[in-house]
């Protein structure tokens, strides 16, 4: 029999009712733009903790080799303990003789305790589980104990912590449906009765969501809890045996159907990628022991790479471990002193590489923070994906010896890279996407924008076009896109005069220059820049044509900082890297603004692009599309206009996907955005079937594609 019955949807009642109830008062300051990132606070016993946060873990009432100062001087808010370790010892009557864990440890901030679940979870062989409980023996004396909802509560109670967590039946999360499924339900069962021993204390209270890596069990995992009077919500079972991309899935599954106006909390995560990474889906809290217990090992986290302190290379450095951390353990000791206090296997080295990977991680949630509150958490993510997966193989000890100067090679992130068909393009290191990859860059760049585009007659004189000719080139690149627009130019002055062209304004953005600079340096396998054009560019930021028609400018900007802030363009060149290295820039979000900022006038974009996601994304923002030519191996690219009459205009009559292509779409497996909620999807859907482009009249749309074939590219 249910103690609480749940309904099937969250409604406006229970809503305030909730908010007016709650234990742990929550506040949603800022939610960043096209994550589920969000920075919030909530109000504690024992103090206000600002979203998201990690938890050190002090499983025992301490944290690892760590005192309370040194937390505290870390920048620690809260700590997490186990119900189960302080069951057994100290035991409970120790908590009711100093009235609560925080004057029996000196910590006057809030505290979260874990029920036990997960270490009955660990402890197959010495424990059996019933609807009861878990009876396990004590590895502290042999005695035999039972750890069930009500007493696991009752511990919670004695031991006085801010937040208490519902007991839960944790499993691996790689389990059988089945064994899953029985699990969660008992999971349920267990949650309602956590509840009802609650009773009328102070104390927040979690609950926990199961179903292991089961989308249907998390989904009504998620479902049932979120209607139970918990004031906050937990993912449990994760960390244990799945894959990370299986951990990011289940956190966005799971986070999708949790309340807004509750924290969540994904228990035992993790990594600093895996924060970063579920702090994009939506989650506010992390707890693990991985801080304290790599420490000990010597291994710590830095803006340089993770670095492990026990390689010889580092027994002479005098470097402290993290130019840019404030930590003490930064501040007054060498890389070579804790090299030497790791391999002499001294305590305090653990706790000085501890000290500093706390910092570490607190540091991370604070800029994570601060980047959503600044709105611009996207640009952050992209950033730190990388950066916090470096390792220090990537940065030995030693620097490489100096050789004699060369023509370089590598220039930051990037280095020449040269085709089997044996063409040089530009490579980013850390991606390992190549610029102008399919064919000779010159080659795509002529064909894809200059001949695609119809450049030559469209610089030509017309009464019925306006003076000047306004291009974006939004990915400067090695200025391949930008050359060919300038040769073709200065092809068409050399033939036609000067009485005969328009003025063209070449407007390229690009915030990083290290591509065009690597190239310039290198003439022999970059031909198109050996031309005063770029180097002017370079270095004033602009240049300008003999005969003042052609004016080329530099805005050194990321661009979604300065999409409404550059003149309206007749052209766009959208070379980007692609969505699989800079997803943001591919987004419903951005082709928005680009389509508002423009719709007032007929514009033309041209990508390299003719993914599903690209040109759905398109569409959704409102440009009507079609296809565009081949380029190289690429059977097709992508053409975005702001009117409904952009194609047939078109002097090359580019053919608009159609209804063929729209029941392709629904068979894609990438319909839908992977930032879109569920519940969003059927609006989207309708979004994308009543657009103009497949409801015109009159003039029959050419086929984009064949009638039949397989899924779309």
């Amino acid at each position: 029999m249910r103690l609480y019955s749940p309904d099937p949807e969250l409604s406006v009642e229970k809503h305030n009712s909730r908010l007016l109830h709650t234990r742990l008062p929550f506040t949603v300051q800022k939610e960043a733009s096209g994550s589920r990132a969000r920075a919030a606070t909530m109000q504690t016993l024992h103090g206000e903790v600002h979203t998201p946060i990690f938890m050190p873990v002090g499983t025992q009432a301490t944290v690892k080799a760590q005192t309370v100062d040194t937390l505290k001087a870390t920048g620690a808010r809260i700590l997490l303990a186990n119900t189960y370790h302080l069951l057994l010892r100290p035991g409970p009557e120790v908590f009711q003789r100093f009235g609560g864990i925080h004057r029996f440890m000196h910590w006057d901030g809030p505290v979260l305790t874990d029920s036990g679940g997960f270490q009955i979870f660990s402890l197959p062989r010495s424990r059996t589980m019933n609807e009861d409980g878990a009876c396990f023996q004590s590895y502290v004396d042999g005695t035999s104990h039972l750890l069930s909802p009500e007493s696991s509560i009752a511990m919670q109670r004695t031991i006085g912590s801010d937040i208490i967590m519902a007991l839960d039946q944790c499993i691996p999360s790689t389990a059988a449906y089945t064994e899953a499924e029985e699990a969660m339900l008992l999971t349920h069962r267990w949650a309602e009765r956590s509840l009802q021993a609650r009773g009328d204390s102070s104390q927040a209270l979690f609950g926990i969501i199961q179903g292991a890596c089961h989308p249907a069990l998390r989904k009504q995992s998620a479902t049932v809890l979120r209607e139970l009077p918990f004031d906050g919500l937990a993912i449990g079972g994760l960390a244990v045996g799945e894959t990370h991309q299986e951990r990011y899935d289940m956190t966005a599954l799971v986070t999708e159907y949790l309340p807004t106006t509750l924290p969540r909390y994904l228990m035992g995560v993790g990594t600093p990628i895996d924060i970063l990474e579920s702090v994009h889906r939506g989650v506010d809290m992390f707890d693990c022991i991985m801080p304290t217990q790599l420490a000990q090992r010597g291994v710590v986290f830095t803006s340089h790479g993770k670095l492990k302190l026990h390689r010889s290379v580092y027994k002479l450095a005098e470097e402290p471990l993290d130019a840019q951390c404030e930590c003490q353990t930064c501040q007054h000791y060498s890389r070579a002193y804790l090299h030497h206090l790791i391999k002499a296997s001294e305590a305090l080295g653990w706790h000085l590489l501890g000290q500093h990977n706390l910092a570490f991680y607190h540091r991370l949630m604070r800029e994570i923070r601060d980047s959503i509150l600044r709105d611009d958490f996207l640009a952050y993510y992209e950033k730190q994906r990388l950066a916090l997966v470096r390792t220090d193989e990537e940065h030995p000890g030693h620097p490489p010896k100096k050789t004699a100067p060369t023509r370089p090679e590598r220039l930051g992130d990037y280095e020449m890279h040269r085709s089997a068909q044996g063409f040089s393009s530009i490579r980013q290191i850390s991606s390992g996407e190549v610029m102008h990859s399919v064919i000779a860059p010159d080659d795509e760049a002529n064909k894809l924008y200059v001949e695609q585009s119809c450049l030559a007659a469209r610089l030509l004189k017309q009464p019925a076009l306006a003076d000047e000719l306004v291009i974006w080139d939004v990915g400067l690149g090695a200025a391949f896109n930008a050359m060919a627009t300038i040769h073709c130019f200065e092809r068409c002055y050399a033939e036609r005069g000067e009485t005969a062209l328009r003025r063209l304004r070449l407007v390229s953005i690009e915030r990083d220059l290290d591509p065009l600079l690597l190239a310039a340096k290198l003439p022999g396998p970059f031909t198109h820049l050996r031309h005063g054009a770029p180097f002017k560019l370079l270095k004033t930021g602009k240049w300008e044509h003999a005969s003042s028609l052609l004016h080329w400018e530099l805005l050194k900007e990321d661009f979604r900082d300065c999409i409404e802030a550059a003149s309206i363009p007749d052209l766009i060149f959208y070379d980007l890297f692609s969505a699989n290295t800079h997803s943001t820039l591919w987004t419903i979000e951005i082709f928005t603004r680009i389509f508002q900022h423009c719709v007032a006038k007929s514009v033309e974009l041209y990508t390299y692009s003719a993914s599903t996601a690209v040109r759905v994304a398109l569409l959704a923002a409102g440009f009507f599309v079609a296809e565009g030519i081949g380029s190289g191996p690429k059977s097709a690219t992508t053409l975005a206009f702001t009117r409904a009459t952009g194609a047939e205009e078109h002097p090359l009559s580019p053919r608009l996907l159609d209804q063929h292509w729209l029941a392709r779409w629904h068979r894609s497996h990438v319909k839908f955005p992977a930032t879109l909620p569920i519940a969003e999807h059927a609006h989207f859907e309708q979004l994308i079937e009543n657009h103009p482009q497949f409801k015109q009249s009159g003039r029959s749309l050419t086929l984009a594609f064949p009638p039949s074939g397989n899924n779309m590219t």
